[in-house]
Formats: C-alpha cells, structure tokens, sequence
C-alpha cells in the first residue's frame, strides 16, 4: 500500500506527495477491501449492498481526489481567469456511474466486482439521486458543469447544499403523495466539508453611515444576524482529461450552537432556536412561499448562496492581490443561472464598497463586467419580485443599493428617450402601483454585460416581449445560448449498448465531439447496420420494463410503440393534450375502429409542485383514465397509459433510452428550451412537437421528414388568443366531441363526482392560455402520421438513427464553448493526466 512523507523541518508538517493511485484492478480491490474492513469495519457477514457502494466510492473518490488536487494548483499556477456557476439548483443524480465512465474504470471496477461477487448495478442503485434540484434548471447546471471540466475550462459551481430535496412522490388513488427526500440520510461519501472556508452572512438590523479616514462617506450595516454559511465541496470529473473543477455548495449553520444562558435557564427550545433557524435557510429545496414565512425564506436562501459565493471569490482574490482589483474583471465572471441569484449584482456591489472601500463607479464598473444574466423562462409569473418591504427587513443595505442603482439607470433612460414617463415606469427595477415590488431581472439585465436566452426562439421572444425595452437601450448586451446535455451521462452511459455500437461503425471520438455522430447518417441506408440498431432499441425498451415491472404489476409489449412525455407537471407542458390523444384512441378502440391497429404504450412522468393545484389535479386525472384503460379487457395490449411515479435524474436514464416517441408539445412561445427533448433525440426517439423552444433547432437539424410537426405557430397562438372559442372547435369536431363527452359523462371518475370539473372548464374556456383544444385536430392528425410511420419497421429505425446523427448540435460541449468564447474568455488549463 502507498504510504505517506512528511515534511518535518518546519514548526508545521506539511504532507508533500503521494504516490499516484493505481488505476489498474489490483490496485482499486486493494483499496475497496481497505475501506470495507478497515474504514466501515464490515467483514463477509454484512448483507447491506451500502457498505460496498461506500467503499467503492472511497476508492474512486481518491482517484478523483488526487486529480482535483493537481487541477487547482494547475489554475492556481497560470493565474488564469475564472468563471463561477450561481444556480439554486444542480440536479446532480448519481456520482459513482458518473465518476466510473469519466475516469474510463468501467470495465475494471465491473471486473473487480465481478471477481468479489458483487454486482455494480446494484451498487450503483444504491447511491441517492442528489436532490439539489427539482427540473431541467438544475439538470441543466449539472450538465454544464460536466462540460467545464471536458473542456477543461476553469469554472466552479456555487450553489446550496439542501438536506431536503424537492419531494419524494407516491401515487395514492391516483392522487400524487409527498414525502420528505432525505437524500443526505445516509451521508455523501462524495463531498468534502471545507470549514476553513466558512463565509459569514448578515440578516436584518439597519444602516448607518460614518465618515472615514480620508474624508469618504461609508455606510456600515449594524446589529444583524449573522448566519454561517459552510461549504462542502464535490469533485467534478471532465471525461478522461485530468480535470477536476469543483462544485461547491453551502450549508448554514448558527454562529453559536445554542444560548447557554436559554439552556441553564431550563428554556431548552429557546437556546436552539437560533440554530434551528439558520439551519432552516438550506433545510429544503425551494419552500412553499404561498405565505410571508416561505417567501422569507426562499429570499434568505438566495442571499445566502450569493453573498457566500461572492465573499468566497473575493476572499481567494484579497488572499492573492491584497485589495487592488484593477484587475479583477479581467480575471472572474459570475453567470447567474436564472433570476434566482440575481440579488449577487448588489451584493457584489456592497461587498466592493462597504467591505473593501471602493467607489460607487469602480464598483459598478466592476460589477457590470463580472456579471452576465441567463433567462429560463417566457412566463412573467415565474420572474422573481421581492416585496420592498421584505427587502427592507431582512437586507436593508441590499435594498439601498438596489434603489440607487434604480435612480442611476432611470437617469440614463430619461436622458435616451427624454419625457417618456410610461418607459420610466416599465422599465423601473422597482414595481409601483400596490405594494412595491423589486424587479428581480431587470436588476440582472441592469447589473450584468450579457443577457441570454436558451433557445434561438426564446431569445427573439425576450428581445421582442418580456425584456424589449432593455433591449432597445443596449441590443449589444442581449445573445442566445441554446441549451444542451451532456453526452457522457446521456448517452454513452445511460445507453451503453447503443454507444457500444456507435464507437463500434464511428469510433469514439463522439464523446468529446458530439458533432461526429453525423458520421452515422449514411449507416441508416445500410439493413445490417438498422437491423443491429432495431436490436439494440428493442434491449433499451426491455431494460425499462423490467425496471419498472414490479412497480406496475403488470408487463409492457416491448413490441408496442413507446409513447413518452416525461417533465414537471405544468399545465403549458400540457399533458392533457397528451391525455385527450389516449381518451381518443380509447374510445377508438370500444367502438371496433382498430384497422390497421398501432399498439401504444403511453408512459407520462412528473412531479406537480406541492402548491400547484391544477398541475396535482392534471396528476389524478391520468391516473384515473389510465385506470379505466388498464382494465379493460375490450383494450388488452392495444393501449396503456402508465404514470411514472417519483420522476428523476436515476429513472430518466432508463426511461429515455427505451423511448420511442418523445413528446414535446407545450404551447409555441411558452417553452424557453427543453432539454428532455435533446435527451431522446440523442439516444434515437422521434419528437413529436410544437414549434417551441428547442423543437424548432431539433427539427431544423433532422429535417422535417424526421419530427412530427403539429400545433399553432407562437405567432398563430398570439392572434387566436383575440378570438379563441374552444366550445366552437369541439362542436365542429366529432372525435373531440367524443373525447369530451366521456370526460363530462364522468367515464372516468364514476365514484367521485365533478373532481375533473375543473379540468373542463379550462379546456373550454375561451381564456384557457394553453390554447389546448385549438391544437386538439393537429395533434390527432400527426399522431396518425406517427402510426403510418411505426408500422413500417424500416422506416422508423432509419429515422431513429438520423435524430442520434443529428443531435450533435445538442451536447453541452457546444453551448459551454459558445458561453465561453463569446461571454466568459476563459482559456483552457491542460492538466496533467499521467498516472500509473
């Protein structure tokens, strides 16, 4: 075994090196067998796959540990420019699959396991999905930080480490349960906690102001509650490259345990009560915040991750350069994930002046070209206002320099379009009118040098509606960014026998380059190379159902076409026109019009947002219809309708190999992006979608002959909305009429009166915002377009692989470089990767 020096000729020893870890299977069994007897004490008596999958992970963790260790001084060596990921989520999943495929162990951990009677899928079922995240924004940030380190890119992750994560989801009579994820019940062998970097972080008091040595007005900000704000750091592995960046996420704790004065007192909730409420701050992802409480307590949440972050940055600069920041622009750059950490542009602004003496311009001037702003979403609801009032409370001094960037920036719009009072109040970062609310995007549009959408749509959208007046003022600032996925985890892990066969016809270089898939096309001409294919999807669909047969009771026909709509439950997502479609086909089916007949597995997964009514509602009613369907001997194979429950990072990677069929069908214009559709693409199912977000890039990649197009133009959508008469629509269409009666007949909730009620009048309301019945005849007509093309076997796999050759476009490999040539500058860190 490798042994430690010590360097002893200092008053403090310094360990100096290690011997490389061997990667090799006698090396890493000697290791996983320290851990396991040694480390968690366990012998050939313990039944518990976790004290394995623990000491696997050690092993593997000191590998990546010895990586992170040369990638840090590596940066730290070149002084080079760096670029820090603010997001309240990162939806991580599982580390051990993830870290195996990166460090290129495969093939020796299944051996080494194979060879101590251990299975490896089994330990690596063991492992939590980190619940850091509750959809495709932290899987997104996940995926981003994956690339970084591919590219070599020196990026770090800031976010929150939460006990908690989003919700564990049953299903109970068709109604969606939640139970608390304890993700961390078991530890995270993964992370590292970093006391020594501990950031302190203020709540509530006031201001007052002084004046210093040289005369200058300060503002310092007295008697608040301090919060501590400890970090804990995870290894991120760029694919067999050397490199591994960091993600860190904060904790908070109380300053003090608990007040010993309350606890001798006899008072023993009052002395904890201190350190019950910062721990709250990171407790659970995203509070409800229907109420003052929980609105108070997403807001520290966001403060905390900013301040933290900043002051860490800041820390590690002052460490190097003392307090010049001449050059500290040149060096960092803050992207802020969505509006979430949009509250970073005045806490930067307050740590450079109140903390380290700067100037309100230097400040600025600083500020605004450190930061650069991502926008998630066309819905105005989901942009962030926090109450003044609230501001006031809990960061007064944040809220004063929010008003004085409000005053300085309204200057600027006066003097550009002089006398136009409605742009004043439009574009002002405070909403009047009411109680007075922060805009929180527009304080990022106004803090940052980039703003930037996720889609080439949903850019021209924010540019032309949501954000036009920003964009008038400086259109340089605004750009697109279209999202995309990582092709280690999507593809080349979660389907390894499709990648097996992709590096076996193009070699391996699609990992990195995802582009090279394109050498795949002509492959879709060859029957051998589509029989292979057709083998390897008909396996991927096995795989899902046997994964998920024992939760359903009953077996799927891998033969059936799999119909997939997996996604947060949101009423733009629309699910219900994906329910209607099934009623549709239903009621085909009992009236004998099955000529021809494509049999259909319709699989929808998702969580609803506890508070979420009509989304718990839209949950319960799939449920019941699939009910109904199931158990119906008349129907048999011909149709199912499967909920998914507890959807996840862990399932996803089973459920979109075995698709068929990916629908991505919300309203044109309402979808930012979509990365679940960049996910089946790549791994060889056929959309069925709008023209929204990423179907439009999709499709322009596969060719209109390889994506099912229906649905309303975003364009179409904002004219109809002037006239729409859904009631009309369903008299003039008889299958619809059909569809409907069922629903309102109460076909499918005969022992529970009107609970659908409310599902109906949506449908036929003429100010339903979804526009779901206008887009009903499109949908139909295109999901038969689908039948004709599933019948013919040949066809299909032929287009199955022309989306895999298409997708290259969707890696996260190229949208990283495109954030950073055109946002972030960064230049790329080579990292020795020698080792024995």
């Amino acid at each position: 075994m490798s042994h430690r020096r010590f360097k002893t000729s200092s008053p403090k020893s310094h360990i100096t090196t290690l011997p490389d870890l061997g990667m090799d299977e006698k090396h890493i069994e000697a290791d996983f067998k320290r851990y396991y007897g040694h480390r968690l004490g366990r012998d050939e008596n313990c039944m518990s796959l976790h004290y394995a999958y623990e000491a696997l992970s050690l092993a593997i963790s000191d590998r990546l540990t010895e990586r992170w260790k040369k990638t840090y001084n590596a940066y730290k060596d070149e002084d080079c420019k760096r670029a820090y990921y603010l997001s309240m989520e990162f939806l991580m999943g599982r580390t051990l699959s993830n870290a195996m495929i990166n460090l290129g162990i495969n093939d020796v951990i299944d051996k080494v396991m194979y060879d101590l009677g251990l299975d490896i899928e089994e330990l690596v079922e063991n492992e939590a999905d980190a619940g850091l995240g509750n959809g495709g924004l932290g899987r997104l940030a996940a995926c981003f930080i994956d690339s970084c380190a591919t590219l070599q890119l020196p990026v770090t992750g800031y976010g929150l480490r939460y006990e908690y994560g989003m919700f564990s989801q049953s299903i109970n009579n068709g109604e969606q349960i939640e139970s608390p994820d304890h993700w961390l019940r078991n530890g995270n062998v993964w992370e590292i906690e970093r006391l020594e970097y501990t950031q302190t972080v203020k709540f509530g008091g006031h201001t007052e102001t002084h004046i210093d040595e040289n005369g200058t007005k300060r503002v310092c900000w007295v008697d608040s509650h301090a919060v501590l704000a400890v970090p804990y750091d995870t290894p991120i592995p760029g694919y067999q490259n050397g490199t591994v960046n960091t993600l860190r996420l904060w904790k908070a704790a109380a300053t003090d345990e608990f007040d010993l004065e309350d606890f001798n007192a006899g008072d023993y909730a009052e002395a904890v009560a201190a350190k019950n409420t910062a721990e709250n701050i990171t407790m659970v992802l995203y509070p409800n915040d229907a109420n003052e409480n929980g609105k108070a307590l997403r807001l520290r949440q966001q403060y905390l991750l900013a301040s933290a972050s900043l002051q860490d940055v800041l820390q590690t600069w002052v460490g190097r350069h003392n307090n010049d920041f001449t050059d500290f622009a040149a060096k960092n750059c803050f992207q802020l994930n969505d509006t979430h950490p949009s509250i970073s542009v005045a806490e930067l602004m307050r740590l450079l002046m109140d903390i380290h003496g700067l100037s309100w311009d230097a400040a600025w001037t600083i500020t605004r070209r450190t930061m650069a702003y991502t926008n998630h979403t066309l819905l105005p609801e989901a942009l962030e206002k926090w109450s003044v009032n609230l501001m006031k409370e809990l960061l007064p001094r944040i809220m004063e320099i929010i008003f004085e960037i409000n005053a300085r920036f309204l200057t600027k719009v006066a003097a550009r379009w002089p006398g136009d009072t409605d742009r004043l109040a439009r574009m002002s970062l405070i909403e009047e009118g009411g109680e007075q609310k922060v805009c929180m995007a527009y304080l990022a549009i106004v803090g940052s040098h980039s703003v930037n959408g996720v889609a080439v749509l949903h850019s021209k959208l924010l540019q032309q509606g949501l954000f036009h007046d920003f964009y008038e003022l400086w259109p340089e600032q605004f750009n697109n960014k279209t999202n995309g996925v990582t092709p280690r985890r999507w593809l080349a892990m979660c389907n390894p026998e499709l990648a097996k066969l992709i590096t076996d016809t193009i070699g391996d270089g699609w990992v990195t380059d995802l582009s090279l898939l394109q050498k795949l096309a002509p492959f879709a001409e060859k029957k051998a190379f589509r029989d292979r294919w057709y083998k390897v999807q008909q396996n991927a669909k096995q795989t899902l159902v046997d994964y998920k047969k024992q939760e359903l009771g009953f077996d799927l026909n891998v033969n059936a076409l799999f119909d997939v709509q997996v996604k947060r439950i949101h009423e733009y997502k629309r699910q219900l026109l994906n329910v209607l479609h099934v009623i549709h086909l239903y009621e085909r089916i009992k009236r004998g019009d099955t000529v021809n007949w494509v049999e259909r597995c319709v699989l929808i997964g998702g969580k609803a947002a506890p508070g979420y009514f009509m989304a718990k509602r839209i949950i319960k009613f799939i449920n019941n219809v699939a009910n109904v369907i199931n158990n119906d001997p008349k129907v048999g194979d011909k149709l199912k309708l499967v909920f998914l429950p507890n959807y996840r990072v862990s399932a996803m990677e089973k459920i979109c190999p075995g698709a068929d069929l990916s629908e991505q069908i919300s309203t044109a214009g309402k979808e930012a992006s979509g990365t679940g559709n960049m996910k089946f693409m790549m791994n060889g199912a056929i959309t069925i979608g709008t023209l929204d977000g990423a179907n439009i890039e999709i499709r322009e990649e596969v060719g209109d002959d390889n994506f099912f197009l229906f649905g309303l133009t975003e364009v179409e959508v904002e004219d109809i909305r002037h006239h729409y008469d859904p009631i009309s629509i369903i008299n003039q269409d008889e299958d619809l009429q059909r569809v409907m009666n069922l629903i309102e007949c109460g076909h499918f909730n005969q022992f529970e009166p009107h609970i659908f009620d409310c599902i109906i009048d949506l449908l036929k309301s003429p100010n339903d915002p979804w526009l779901t019945i206008a887009d009903f005849r499109s949908f139909i007509n295109a999901q038969k377009q689908v039948e004709i093309a599933y019948r013919d076997k040949e066809r299909w796999t032929r287009m199955s692989i022309l989306n895999t050759a298409c997708s290259g476009k969707f890696s996260t490999d190229r949208t990283i470089t495109e954030y950073n040539d055109e946002i972030w500058k960064l230049t790329p860190i080579h990292v020795d990767n020698n080792y024995n």
